[in-house]
């Protein structure tokens, strides 16, 4: 859908230069989804790995997201081989409900409760991230917490519309549950894509 050299803006990565690449396609229909124009694939033009390759090392990022949509609709694998022999580290953002392909030097594994997630994103994921909409989202997350592998990281991150609202019951649970961490989406904060 779109690529684009900027600051990661969100989770363990904040503040860390990278180069986004946004995929089309996706099925899973947040309803407070901020890139909906990412989901009907067919209307984001195809590009090779190679030449999405190249425009990183044009850009001088030492690492690469993909994202989406939902990247796990597609197989990753070339892309990521391609990103890796490049020297370029590799960065999943997913909602876990596609089978993870690739070779990843870090996957986000963010849930979403509009389709279930496979079993195998809470081996893979070095990162969970879950959006608060709701307050009955924080429990939600504790559950998928759960599951994860021990070593994951754990992020609430209060949806931006409603982070007002939602931003001091992340603050109390946080404090009262520290393998937890505060994410905010600082890029919005500081209007860069």
């Amino acid at each position: 859908m779109e690529q684009f050299y900027t600051v990661q803006g969100e989770g363990a990565f904040t503040g860390s230069p990278a180069y986004f690449i946004r995929t089309g396609g996706c099925d899973v229909g947040c309803v407070w989804c901020d890139v909906k124009e990412s989901w009907d694939a067919s209307a984001h033009p195809g590009k090779s790995a190679q030449s999405i390759v190249e425009d990183v090392l044009d850009s001088g990022a030492n690492i690469a997201v993909i994202t989406g949509g939902e990247p796990c609709m597609y197989n990753l694998l070339e892309l990521t081989s391609l990103l890796r022999e490049a020297g370029i580290r590799t960065h999943l953002e997913t909602s876990g409900v596609y089978p993870i392909t690739g070779d990843w030097d870090w996957v986000c594994f963010s849930p979403k409760k509009f389709k279930k997630p496979l079993a195998e994103a809470y081996e893979k994921a070095n990162e969970l991230k879950v959006v608060v909409y709701h307050q009955s989202d924080i429990v939600w997350a504790q559950n998928h917490a759960d599951l994860l592998n021990k070593e994951a990281q754990r992020f609430l991150q209060p949806e931006w519309d409603k982070q007002e609202q939602n931003l001091p019951l992340i603050l109390n649970y946080v404090r009262n549950n520290p393998s937890w961490r505060l994410s905010l989406q600082t890029h919005k904060f500081i209007g860069i894509p």
